[in-house]
């Protein structure tokens, strides 16, 4: 096991347990669209992913194999964030369809990262990018999975009212 794994692994944890202590409480008091708003705007930070591009955030030789498709779904995950919060944020009828779809391509582009980074071993051509996968991967990932605790565990009817 190399160190980014390590890392990710760890990371991951320390995330999950300050959402288990900070989080978790509050997920039965608060109403769907207020628990989404911060979420969502968190992933509104992921075309920081494009940094696996840019000469100067990786190291030469980064396996495109992995770069082309983090890169781009973390953008795509962005702009589907964006959609979602916009939808939220005017009541749309649409709004939890699009949670949803962000909620499951952003999962899944990060899932597919941590796959292909290993496979290309692309950690060691990760240079400045190196903090991408070893913290803020572990955060998007725990905030998917309260996400996804939060749609299977809520009503439609919770997102209209303000």
């Amino acid at each position: 096991m190399n160190i980014l794994t390590l890392n990710l692994l760890f990371s991951t944890l320390i995330f999950a347990i300050a959402a288990w202590i900070y989080v978790g409480p509050i997920l039965r008091t608060h109403d769907l669209k207020t628990l989404l708003i911060p979420i969502l705007l968190l992933h509104t930070f992921r075309p920081l992913g494009l940094m696996f591009l840019e000469r100067g955030g990786t190291l030469p030789g980064m396996p495109p194999e992995f770069a082309i498709p983090a890169a781009y779904g973390d953008f795509l995950a962005a702009i589907l964030a964006f959609l979602a919060l916009y939808a939220l944020l005017q009541n749309s009828k649409f709004s939890l369809l699009l949670v949803w779809i962000f909620n499951i391509e952003g999962a899944l582009d990060l899932l597919l990262a941590i796959v292909l980074g290993s496979i290309y071993e692309s950690v060691h051509f990760m240079g400045a990018a190196y903090w991408i996968p070893a913290i803020w991967v572990p955060a998007l990932l725990v905030t998917h999975f309260i996400t996804f605790r939060l749609l299977f565990g809520r009503r439609k009817v919770e997102i209209v009212a303000t």
